[in-house]
């Protein structure tokens, strides 16, 4: 037998331990930029737009109106008190997917009719640049930016299509106002039965579950509470004596009715282990409507709707300049990586491309021609605050600027109504301090004509 010797034997002992030392040390050191990394993955992205949903049509908002999905992710979440978008729907989903402000590209309001406008074709879209960085992007609902399959959002950067391409539809023929066909998938019409809200939903719950191993880019439309309203009796049953008003029963179940959507939405993302890795972010498109009526659309089967939204304590309606009409609910949502808090600071919706596509490992190019701030230190609470943004609107018959809380508006068919508001002390809009304030009324004018020199 062979025989070791005691130093032999300590010093093969020694090298040993110095060997498994180490290897301990290296599969630390291969594994810490590792887990480094893990913790900033980018996240998948799901966004959520409701369509001309009030400022007090929110459970959290103290509304009358039941969203308890909602109201538990804006709570946990972080609350934009000030979120700006426009004051109607193809501007304000213009603004989103460009980054830019909409009147750039001569869009002042709705696309509506047999229009032959669209989103020009060339630009860089949030979609085009997060698939650019690994993501599958995918819109379900509404569109709006174009309303033919060879304008659908697959020729702006969306791999996946489903949903309806004009301004509204019933929601169960899936027809626009005047007839025609909407309803498609992948930009080619399809025909199919059930709500758009029930439709819509489940497309997003699909998407979800299927597997995948990239980051994924869901943007999600609802048609609701935008009219025509039709909604199903277990829907509306619960407001029978809270809601006296018809119309406005039938909007609150529409509200509900969406909030369910959003509910399976993130109950999706919860069983399929991915609601820590995804950043929800919600808003409307715009203020509420007031009212309904029309004996044309839709033949005339729908309506009328003397009560619909609810914007209250805020001023005026959808297409207004006032508050009401541009200040909107909104919230993200990223657990564990974002503390819930209420943000009073103004944000817009040309801030979420250049945000977005930070947190996506995107550089930014100068020829994306952005309009909007990265806001990330904003909601996460950490690094300096990005500079306070100018905020621009162009609706064709009227514009306003707001900057360092002052909001200018101006109608050029009506040079001698000029209205100035401070918004942070007066968000009711109740004053007009433009008689008293004719320097800063010049002011502001300067900075709107700067703006308008930027559209075509």
């Amino acid at each position: 037998m062979q025989t070791v010797s005691i130093s032999t034997y300590t010093g093969f002992c020694r090298d040993r331990f110095w060997r498994c030392l180490l290897w301990v040390w290296m599969t630390w050191w291969t594994c810490l930029p590792v887990a480094a990394a893990a913790a900033d993955l980018p996240p998948n992205v799901v966004v959520i737009i409701a369509d001309d949903l009030g400022w007090k049509d929110v459970g959290y908002h103290g509304s009358e109106i039941r969203t308890p999905h909602i109201d538990k992710l804006a709570t946990a979440g972080v609350r934009l008190e000030r979120h700006y978008v426009y004051p109607t729907c193809s501007p304000t989903r213009a603004g989103l997917l460009t980054g830019r402000n909409p009147s750039r590209f001569g869009i002042h309001g709705p696309i509506a009719g047999r229009s032959e406008q669209s989103l020009p074709s060339g630009n860089s879209t949030l979609a085009s640049i997060l698939r650019t960085r690994g993501y599958t992007t995918a819109l379900f609902g509404k569109w709006h930016l174009g309303l033919r399959p060879d304008v659908g959002p697959r020729q702006y950067g969306f791999d996946q299509t489903y949903g309806y391409l004009h301004g509204q539809l019933d929601q169960y023929s899936h027809l626009y106002k005047n007839g025609d066909r909407s309803w498609h998938r992948n930009d080619s019409y399809v025909d199919e039965t059930g709500h758009a809200t029930d439709l819509i939903a489940s497309e997003a719950v699909r998407f979800i579950t299927t597997q995948r191993s990239k980051p994924f880019f869901l943007w999600v439309a609802f048609s609701v509470p935008h009219f025509p309203l039709q909604e199903e009796n277990q829907w509306v049953a619960p407001y029978s004596s809270s809601i006296k008003d018809p119309s406005r029963r039938l909007y609150a179940a529409s509200v509900t009715h969406m909030d369910a959507g959003i509910g399976r939405i993130v109950e999706a993302l919860e069983k399929a282990g991915k609601l820590s890795e995804t950043l929800i972010f919600f808003t409307s498109d715009n203020g509420g409507q007031q009212e309904y009526h029309s004996e044309v659309d839709y033949g005339g089967k729908h309506g009328p709707n003397p009560v619909l939204g609810d914007n209250q304590p805020l001023r005026g309606w959808k297409t207004d300049l006032y508050e009401g009409g541009v200040r909107v609910p909104a919230f993200v949502y990223w657990r564990g990586r974002l503390k819930p808090r209420v943000l009073q600071t103004p944000v817009s919706y040309l801030d979420w491309f250049p945000t977005l596509a930070h947190l996506a490992g995107a550089r930014v190019s100068d020829q994306w021609k952005l309009e909007g701030r990265n806001i990330w230190s904003l909601l996460s609470g950490q690094g300096a605050e990005p500079p306070a943004p100018t905020l621009y609107w162009n609706v064709g018959d009227s514009a306003a600027v707001l900057q360092d809380d002052w909001k200018l508006i101006v109608r050029p068919r009506d040079p001698n109504t000029v209205e100035l508001y401070d918004v942070a002390r007066d968000a009711a809009e109740k004053t007009n301090l433009a008689p008293e304030n004719s320097g800063k009324v010049e002011q502001f004018r300067r900075v709107l004509a700067a703006q308008r020199n930027l559209d075509p």
